[in-house]
């Protein structure tokens, strides 16, 4: 893949923040979804648990503008009925699950609530309180047009599924530097360890939900990456044995998407469009939740590991790289290690990599050397926010989401 091709740094992104709606006290609220007929304004687990779904951008400046502004339309229209978004992936203090209100989806859409209530039944609330950004993203339409012609294939469409199900393997074997570089979720209300508890808690984490303590199965969940139809078949297994209720269930740092609706049929009759990213944390130091920066280098992130070699995911290295996106999840890095390195060489190794490619590029150089200084001491966005909050959580996360830091 060419890096002077005119196509390589052109794509299509695409964002979904999820922020739970807190009421004048800084806890949960207790109001309808107040968006009823935005598409871009949904709901996630919660009916407060608010979902800003930008449109389709070709650039990164396009997305972080329409961000903002669904950002300051959501904002203002929740501070109407005088309340604010909690700009943190971790939630307020709530007193029991009952306070916890899952979303009210009727009529033709009630089997989301259904959906819900089985995830209830199996994981609790507690866990679905947690919040994060999903990053999407395809390479531009020509480009892929252009490797497929050298490639010299006949079937497009499965040219295209096989380019974006090869990346998801290697966006899955190396997920833990972005946990590593974006991780800003440190501290948390004790309510989240158990009822009528209160306080700021830390357990030892730079983010709960891509920790052992965060989003996943209670299972490791061993897919057959061989080809996209045996991907699925595997899938469908898990929920013939009882062990996932959908598609949806399967918690793992990135997902294959299908053009239009998301669906494991919409996926097998039209093929992949775009690949998600659902490692980001809210990080409560930029009021949009997420910087720039880190959208930018994600994307160059994709570019990078589309050009590695493919490989055979094992089960084996498939629970080795679960192990290491949760270690990559770890506030003290001084023990932990990511495939046998120090987590932080690890970390600088793979950025030293990425600047080896793309060393004719300054633009992202100067990215990546941006990400480099994260892993200095004191410099990562989990260590910056534990300074901010971790004296009172609550009071210091719910200052910052009404604007008063």
């Amino acid at each position: 893949m060419s890096l002077k091709s005119k196509y390589i740094f052109k794509g299509r992104f695409g964002l979904e923040r999820e922020t739970l709606r807190v009421d004048s006290r800084g806890r949960l609220s207790h109001t309808p979804h107040p968006f009823p007929d935005d598409a871009h304004l949904d709901r996630d687990f919660c009916e407060n648990q608010l979902e800003l779904i930008t449109p389709v951008c070709e650039s990164i400046d396009s997305l972080m503008l329409a961000l903002h502004k669904l950002d300051a339309k959501a904002k203002e229209s929740v501070r109407a009925i005088d309340e604010y978004l909690w700009m943190n992936s971790n939630p307020p203090h709530f007193e029991t699950e009952k306070d916890i209100p899952i979303a009210k989806f009727k009529g033709d859409l009630s089997f989301k609530r259904d959906y819900r209530l089985n995830l209830e039944r199996r994981y609790g609330k507690r866990i679905m309180l947690y919040s994060g950004i999903h990053f999407n993203f395809s390479f531009d339409e020509r480009l892929i047009h252009k490797l497929y012609e050298e490639s010299k294939q006949n079937d497009y469409k499965k040219f295209k599924t096989d380019l974006y199900f090869r990346l998801s393997k290697q966006v899955a074997r190396y997920s833990w530097l972005l946990v590593l570089l974006t991780a800003a979720s440190p501290v948390y209300d004790k309510s989240l360890d158990g009822d009528s508890l209160s306080g700021t808690g830390f357990c030892g984490f730079s983010s709960l939900r891509s920790s052992e303590r965060g989003y996943w199965n209670r299972f490791i969940p061993v897919l057959d990456y061989r080809s996209l139809e045996r991907y699925i078949k595997s899938i469908y297994g898990y929920i013939e044995d009882g062990s996932l209720f959908s598609p949806g269930e399967l918690y793992l740092p990135v997902r294959l998407k299908p053009p239009g609706s998301n669906s494991i049929d919409h996926l097998i009759e039209n093929g992949v469009d775009h690949i998600e990213l659902r490692m980001f944390d809210i990080n409560p130091l930029t009021p949009l939740g997420i910087y720039r920066d880190d959208i930018e280098f994600a994307h160059y992130y994709l570019m990078y590991l589309l050009q590695l070699p493919d490989f055979d995911f094992t089960p084996e290295l498939q629970a080795q790289a679960i192990r290491n996106h949760k270690a990559a999840a770890m506030y003290d890095l001084t023990d932990i290690t990511i495939n046998d390195y120090p987590a932080i060489d690890a970390g600088l190794g793979l950025l030293d990599d990425m600047s080896e490619y793309f060393r004719d590029c300054p633009d992202v150089i100067r990215s990546i050397n941006l990400q480099k200084q994260k892993l200095h001491d004191g410099n990562r966005y989990c260590e910056k926010v534990y300074a901010l909050l971790a004296d009172n959580y609550q009071e210091n996360m719910f200052n910052i989401s009404k604007g008063k830091e």
